[in-house]
């Protein structure tokens, strides 16, 4: 454990800064200052003797919580990074974009702030990249196999390494131009810069992994050439099918999905040119959706010089506390302020969207929301309440309905339920040899879930080719953490 007293002598929890607003409106950047080490190590020394470490189960991974923040408060960063990576391939990614449901079940949350996790795990990575203790790991032999992983997001990727440090022969598609799925292009730069990907894939590609961008597989090569070309398949092609909102003037110009936006500042800022980008400078912003699309559309707003950003919720605000229905070591839903509810706008809950109102050449120009009720369980717009909000750019983050599976079904004759590609306990699917990991299969998650499935798919690939694994296979397709 770490120190005994830790948690007696420092109560107060304790995370790096956030930059100053005005200044972060400036860039791109990260948030986040730099943390201190001291202040790190003093934290992670909060870490208690708690018998039975809950965080734990709140982790789909499983990560070894109480041991790495041992080796934090000792300085030992090398064993620390060693001890995270035996169970999360990419704590970068994690430490940065995980809405960290150990914290949610940390015993000493019971009575005071929970432990620092999340940060704890982020410092120990770049801790680790700082000093080159990030090394290939290369298979000591190769079985002769080969793998065709379909999508490059954090599901993908986790699979795929893995899988080639089991030996095998293993290749990443990818439809768009650059490897990353939503890490590279539906994550802002502010919450995670880009060179955090770029540094993980060279590593894996030291390893032995290939990457096949600009490929999109059932268009470019058919579901099931790619079958034969290969001894086995991992679908990992995520949840990106958006809820829509089909009320009167949705077609009019000005309202847009959030990904549709979210993309395409992150071509730009990676140095492309986007013809017709969606913009929000000198607009009225409303973004639908209170969720962490839709506050990373808010902060891309900001960032964009809008002259005004106003989130729409159709709920009731999240208390400030724990709700008697989602106890510890529950993670409950609780109302946050992001970074980029920080940077200015207005938050309106309690909004009903009942019609997206045109001016004379067919733009969107205003929308027209009445307060919420709720009628048998129903939320409807109350009669009565309706009133006008500017509006010149209108996001949809209402989230995803599943999986883009038509070319799988026509070509592959597989089914799916909910949008979300069928499988079975082994993360394969009816056909022989295809499995699915991550959102496809289980519907739009957390990162955290994506590695673990993506970890627990390439088990149940290697076991399919060699008939028996080492890989570690921590969650089924089936297991539901209290923490969801």
């Amino acid at each position: 454990m770490a120190d005994p007293r830790g948690f007696l002598t420092t109560k107060a929890r304790e995370t790096p800064a956030r930059r100053p607003v005005a200044l972060r409106l400036m860039d791109w950047k990260e948030v986040y200052e730099q943390g201190d080490v001291a202040t790190t190590r003093k934290q992670a020394g909060r870490c208690m003797d708690c018998g039975i470490p809950f965080c734990h189960q709140g982790c789909p991974l499983g990560n070894l919580i109480p041991e790495f923040n041992d080796l934090t408060w000792r300085g030992e960063g090398r064993q620390a990074i060693e001890r995270l990576h035996a169970t999360n391939n990419f704590p970068e990614f994690t430490g940065r974009l995980c809405p960290a449901p150990c914290e949610s079940s940390c015993v000493l949350g019971i009575n005071q702030p929970a432990v620092t996790i999340k940060q704890v795990e982020v410092s120990i990575i770049d801790q680790a990249f700082a000093n080159d203790w990030v090394e290939p790991h290369p298979p000591e032999r190769l079985t002769g196999k080969t793998v065709a992983v379909v999508g490059s997001g954090p599901a993908g990727l986790a699979a795929a390494q893995q899988l080639t440090r089991a030996g095998h022969t293993v290749a990443v598609f990818e439809r768009d131009d650059r490897i990353g799925g939503l890490l590279r292009y539906g994550i802002p730069d502010f919450k995670m810069e880009k060179k955090h990907i770029e540094l993980r894939l060279r590593q894996m590609q030291a390893e032995g992994t290939r990457f096949r961008a600009g490929v999109n597989i059932g268009t470019d090569i058919s579901w099931p050439e790619l079958r034969a070309r290969y001894d086995a398949v991992v679908v990992a092609t995520g949840a990106l099918v958006p809820r829509d909102l089909p009320i009167p003037g949705r077609d009019l110009a000005g309202v847009h999905f959030a990904m549709e936006y979210l993309v395409a500042q992150n071509r730009v800022g990676a140095g492309d040119s986007v013809v017709d980008q969606i913009v929000a400078e000198g607009k009225h912003v409303v973004v639908l959706g209170g969720g962490d699309t839709g506050a990373d559309c808010i902060g891309t707003a900001h960032r964009q010089q809008a002259l005004s950003v106003t989130n729409l919720a159709i709920g009731l605000q999240p208390p400030l506390e724990r709700s008697d229905a989602q106890p510890w070591p529950m993670a409950p839903n609780l109302f946050e302020v992001s970074s980029a509810h920080e940077e200015g706008g207005e938050r309106v809950y309690l909004a009903s969207t009942v019609e997206f109102l045109a001016n004379e050449i067919g733009e969107v120009r205003a929308i027209r929301i009445a307060e919420t009720e709720y009628i048998d369980g129903r939320r409807v717009p109350k009669a009565g309440t309706e009133r006008e909000i500017p509006a010149d750019l209108v996001l949809l983050a209402l989230g995803f309905t599943g999986t883009e599976s038509n070319t799988l079904e026509q070509q592959l004759r597989l089914s799916s339920e909910r949008g979300n590609v069928q499988r079975g306990t082994d993360y394969q699917t009816s056909e022989p040899g295809i499995f699915v990991a991550g959102d496809a299969g289980r519907g739009q998650s957390l990162i955290v879930w994506a590695i673990a499935e993506g970890r627990a798919a390439a088990a149940a690939v290697d076991r399919y080719l060699e008939g028996e694994t080492e890989l570690p296979a921590p969650v089924k397709p089936t297991d539901r953490a209290l923490a969801i």
